[in-house]
C-alpha cells in the first residue's frame, strides 16, 4: 500500500463512497415503500406525519401565502445623527462606525462633536 500514489488512493475512496451511497439508497427504497404502503392503508397524510414529528406548520409555499409573511416591508431611511465637517459625510449612528469617526476618536475628539 505504501507504493500507491495519493491519486490512486483518492480514486479508490471515491469509488467506495459511491458504492456505499448506492447500498444506502438500495436499503432505503424498500423501507420507504413499506412506509408509503402503511400510510395508504391507514389513510395517513404527510401533514399528519409532519405534526407527529413536531412540525406544526404547512409546507413553505403555503405558509408564506397563508400568513402574509411572504411580502417584504420597505424600511424608511434613518436620518443622520453625525456629520463630518470636512467632507460632509453623514452617519446615522447605526451599523459599523465610519472611518472618519474612528480616526477622530483615536486622535482625542469626542463623537458628540460631530452630532447634527
Amino acid at each position: 500500500m505504501a507504493t500507491q500514489s495519493l491519486k490512486t488512493i483518492e480514486s479508490q475512496i471515491r469509488k467506495l463512497q459511491a458504492r456505499a451511497e448506492a447500498l444506502r439508497e438500495k436499503d432505503r427504497k424498500p423501507v420507504i415503500a413499506a412506509i408509503v404502503k402503511q400510510m395508504k392503508a391507514h389513510d395517513i397524510s404527510l401533514a399528519e406525519i409532519g405534526e407527529a414529528l413536531g412540525k406544526r406548520r404547512a409546507p413553505r409555499a403555503a405558509s408564506k401565502a397563508a400568513s402574509g409573511r411572504g411580502t417584504k416591508t420597505v424600511r424608511k431611511p434613518v436620518p443622520p445623527k453625525y456629520r463630518d465637517p470636512e467632507t460632509g459625510a453623514t452617519w446615522s449612528g447605526r451599523g459599523r462606525t465610519p472611518r472618519w469617526i474612528v480616526d477622530a476618536e483615536q486622535s482625542g475628539k469626542d463623537r458628540s462633536s460631530f452630532a447634527i
